[in-house]
């Protein structure tokens, strides 16, 4: 009887220890691929001044969409949230969007070679912000699936982990 008891112990520990593993390696890759995803906003933050600068050069148009890009671009770095940060990105890449369609309105400006570097180097910020996006959504689907699942969920509670929100921008529509 005592060896019984013996193995069920030593089986829970077993779980217990293997759970949690899984639930920080979990919540490690939620932090990782976050990790990935700002680095891809920072590239994109840092290319929006230079492109609000060479559009300013040939166009003296819409003033309120250069001034509302600047401020989007604020709000995004000074915000915390992960659903704040994906508002924030949602509206900034539709304002480059909407500045890019305007600059097509002035052929100097689509003939100069520093714009045309810019809107690349953009688009491809664009395009790897969704697969880290992507990939980010999915580290925190399973964290999330992790926690809430029986019997993982009472190991979850016990060490306090937290569920992980999601990073809901849509930057491809448009």
């Amino acid at each position: 009887m005592p060896e019984i008891l013996l193995l069920i112990v030593a089986a829970l520990t077993l779980w217990a220890v293997v759970i949690y593993n899984l639930l920080v390696r979990d919540k490690n890759l939620v932090l990782a691929a976050w990790s990935d995803i700002d680095v891809q906003l920072k590239r994109r933050h840092d290319l929006i001044p230079k492109l609000v600068a060479a559009v300013r050069q040939y166009a003296a148009f819409e003033s309120a969409t250069l001034t509302a890009v600047t401020e989007l671009r604020t709000r995004s770095v000074h915000s915390n949230e992960v659903t704040e940060i994906g508002n924030a990105e949602t509206a900034l890449a539709s304002e480059i969007r909407r500045l890019l369609v305007l600059a097509e309105a002035y052929p100097d400006l689509k003939a100069n070679r520093s714009f045309l570097d810019l809107q690349h180097n953009l688009s491809d910020v664009e395009h790897h912000i969704q697969y880290a996006r992507r990939y980010y959504n999915g580290a925190v689907r399973n964290l999330n699936t992790r926690i809430d699942t029986f019997p993982d969920l009472l190991l979850a509670r016990m060490f306090k982990f937290q569920p992980a929100g999601y990073f809901q921008a849509n930057l491809s529509e448009g």
